[in-house]
Formats: structure tokens, sequence, C-alpha cells
């Protein structure tokens, strides 16, 4: 990647839905170049998907919650129901299995405590676990989706 490239995704990052031409006129370059840039850094992995990014709190989903998952069970099967448990429940939106005294971390969106204790049972019932523990997001201080990039 060069510095053009560079610059491409930190203003994709910033918006996605630059057209071409608007991108291309940001960073100097022919529109067919940029899009030959695009194409290739998606085609590379390095662009995965370009979506709209949403504000919870306005779609109702007043709490984010941290679930602290610990298993005594190492099983691929084990493994198998808890993954399909996961991605059956949409308000879980990162899954991330961790070192240390926690096994999986999980975010989870919902609309107050209530709708996390439905979200709870749900999971409980699908999955044995050996500690599920909860931390309920206070206030965010900062989030954020773009990555750091050098500029050479």
């Amino acid at each position: 990647m060069d510095i053009k490239d560079r610059q491409i995704l930190n203003i994709l990052q910033a918006d996605a839905s630059l057209s071409m031409a608007e991108l291309a006129e940001r960073v100097a370059l022919s529109k067919s170049a940029v899009w030959r840039r695009v194409r290739d850094l998606e085609a590379a992995g390095v662009i995965r998907e370009r979506v709209a990014l949403l504000d919870a709190r306005a779609l109702g989903y007043g709490l984010t919650v941290f679930a602290l998952v610990r298993t005594s069970q190492l099983s691929d099967a084990w493994f198998s129901r808890f993954e399909r448990a996961v991605n059956s429940i949409p308000e879980i939106l990162d899954f991330y299995r961790m070192s240390g005294d926690v096994d999986y971390l999980l975010r989870v969106v919902a609309r107050d405590i209530s709708h996390y204790d439905e979200i709870y049972r749900r999971l409980i019932r699908e999955v044995d676990f050996a500690d599920l523990n909860s931390t309920f997001v206070m206030e965010t201080l900062k989030s954020g989706v773009a990555l750091p990039l050098d500029p050479a």
C-alpha cells in the first residue's frame, strides 16, 4: 500500500458513501485509478465491507453490556453450540475469544435491563457456562471504528 491507498482508506473510513468521482477529487487521482485501487483493496481484504453506522440510542438500544464468559468445557461440540447461539442473537454485536481469566467477551446492546435479561436467559438456556458475568456501560467516553493509518 502506498500513500494514495492510505489516503483513500482514511477518507472511506470517515465517509464510505462518497462517489468515486468525489473520492478521486480528494486524493488527486483519476476516477478510474481510484476505482481500481478500491477494487484491489477490497480483493485483498483490506476493505471488508462498506456500511452505514447507526446510533443505537436513537433506535432504542439504550444499554450496552459486556458479558464475560468463562467455561470449563473446551470441546468443539460445546463451542459450536455457543457460536450458533451467539450468531442467532442479533443484539450480540461482538464476540471475542480471550486470553487470561475470561474465555470469551461479548458486546451486547439491549433496550433496557429487562431486555438484556431476556437475551441472557436465552443464552444460558442454549449453552452451559462455568460463569457469565455482565458489566453494564454507564457512559461511552470514546467509541470508534476508524483504524489508524500511517501516512506512508
